[in-house]
């Protein structure tokens, strides 16, 4: 299993563990088709959102391991 780091691109992110998209939306990322969303880096977004992106990395790599 692959794990997440700020410098992950979202796009990757999506494609590794599709179910990985709630912790976009909740975000207030709603785009996650658009080609600009998926090619930013999570640290990239969560400045843009106002996200911890170490508590986001963690929520993520805790949620994916789960899925494994």
């Amino acid at each position: 299993m692959a794990t997440v780091t700020k410098d992950t691109i979202i796009g990757d992110i999506l494609d590794m563990d599709r179910t990985t998209a709630p912790f976009f939306l909740e975000m207030g990322m709603h785009c996650l088709g658009c080609p600009s969303s998926r090619g930013e880096t999570l640290e990239e977004a969560c400045m843009v959102h106002g996200v911890d992106v170490n508590e986001l990395v963690k929520k993520l790599n805790e949620h994916m391991a789960q899925q494994g």
